[in-house]
């Protein structure tokens, strides 16, 4: 950026609140600069990440590998559209199906997107493949879910700030408590029509909640008792940022459809992919579902690079061992308060649970305090503060922000 074309950070958020439609409220810091942990605002402050773009840049900010392959691409085709072939997208198949597991590979851009082409490939297997009567396939969701804003999919949210004024909504949806495997079993039972099950293997957005040990894996076996299909989002919880290199692996447990989004592309670029095996993917035909950007040149030459990144750096395996270190250490400084209440997390996916009400304002301004002291967070659901740095983060790094969030709590003690 030229000189004359520097402004204040007062000066962008100003013109963001003018022409920009009010559908965020981000916290007041005006970020320019990204590499590895680190961003930088307009006025040349330096702050660690803590939020990494909602786990979308898990490889750091700007990975020059992740960069230089999508720079390059660009520079020879960006978009064919899916009217013709072109020769990017079978190699990124290919290579991304052989990395999860799976036969086939659906892309797309967005991790909405994403779920929603896993929704009507879950109603179509249901119809042309299970049997159920057309138009009467259900689909088990589970309470305080998060999987995007598209109406569909806001359709089964209990969010009343997601959902309030935007209906009529979708139908053919259950809705159970997560972590709830008679609940789950209840809702399977004498109900032919259920096609899937679809869940989070942990509730990001929800505060970070993270289900009861072998909850996956018995509510895999439940879908498989009967013949309904299991789809895990993990366009948050995947990528290595729980310890593995998707949270399912946890339990061990293989996904009948796999949704994945945001650091697939290591945040430089929009991609996301539906996968699942032949007898589930083959329900899509010509013209049945489709995207224009959707396994384009480029989206396919950056999700190489970011998954090449993530093996090769050894991500998942940094992020379990910083995980735990991170948990203990905050574990220590919460039996010597009452500010907070508790830690939970897996890998660097984690949250503390400030001990106030969801109405207070305490959590806003911790991360307003933490922002002043070098380091950006965000709180979810009024008392809850989220902290997922970037995977490539090291112990020295770590400790360092352990000091700083540590440090800004105390000042909050009463």
């Amino acid at each position: 950026m030229a000189v004359l074309d520097q402004i204040t950070s007062q000066e962008a958020m100003a013109l963001e609140d003018k022409h920009g439609a009010h559908n965020y409220h981000p916290l007041p810091v005006v970020l320019s600069r990204g590499e590895g942990v680190y961003v930088w605002d307009v006025e040349g402050k330096q702050y660690y990440d803590f939020l990494s773009a909602y786990s979308a840049v898990n490889q750091g900010h700007c990975h020059p590998r992740i960069v230089n392959s999508m720079t390059e691409q660009a520079k020879q085709l960006t978009l064919t559209s899916r009217a013709f072939y072109n020769d990017m997208l079978g190699k990124y198949e290919k290579y991304a199906t052989e990395y999860f597991g799976f036969d086939k590979l659906l892309p797309m851009n967005t991790g909405a997107e994403a779920v929603e082409t896993a929704l009507k490939l879950c109603r179509k297997w249901a119809y042309e493949v299970k049997g159920i009567d057309e138009n009467e396939a259900q689909i088990i969701v589970c309470k305080n879910n998060f999987h995007g804003r598209t109406t569909t999919i806001i359709s089964f949210s209990n969010d009343p700030v997601a959902r309030k004024n935007f209906g009529p909504f979708t139908n053919g949806f259950i809705k159970i408590d997560y972590d709830n495997l008679e609940e789950l079993e209840a809702a399977l039972q004498n109900n032919d029509n259920v096609a899937g099950f679809l869940v989070e293997p942990i509730q990001g957005e929800a505060g970070v909640y993270v289900p009861s040990e072998g909850y996956l894996a018995k509510a895999k076996a439940l879908c498989e008792k009967y013949n309904v299909l299991f789809i895990a989002d993990e366009v948050q919880t995947g990528i290595a940022r729980t310890g593995q290199l998707l949270a399912v692996n946890h339990e061990n447990v293989h996904p009948d459809i796999l949704i994945l989004g945001k650091a697939l592309s290591g945040g430089a670029y929009p991609v996301s992919a539906v996968l699942a095996n032949d007898p589930i993917m083959n329900v899509i035909k010509p013209g049945n579902h489709g995207s224009t950007f959707g396994g384009n040149p480029v989206a396919a030459a950056v999700a190489m690079a970011a998954l090449d990144v993530v093996k090769e750096e050894k991500l998942a395996e940094n992020a379990e061992t910083l995980g735990q270190l991170f948990r203990s250490e905050m574990n220590k400084y919460i039996e010597t308060t009452d500010l907070v209440s508790l830690v939970r997390g897996k890998g660097l996916l984690n949250a503390i649970v400030i001990n106030d009400d969801e109405e207070s304002e305490t959590a806003w301004n911790i991360c307003l305090k933490l922002r002043d002291n070098g380091l950006l967070a965000k709180p979810t659901h009024g008392n809850i503060i989220r902290f997922a740095p970037p995977l490539v983060m090291n112990e020295v790094q770590l400790l360092d922000c352990v000091s700083i969030i540590i440090k800004t709590l105390k000042a909050f003690e009463v």
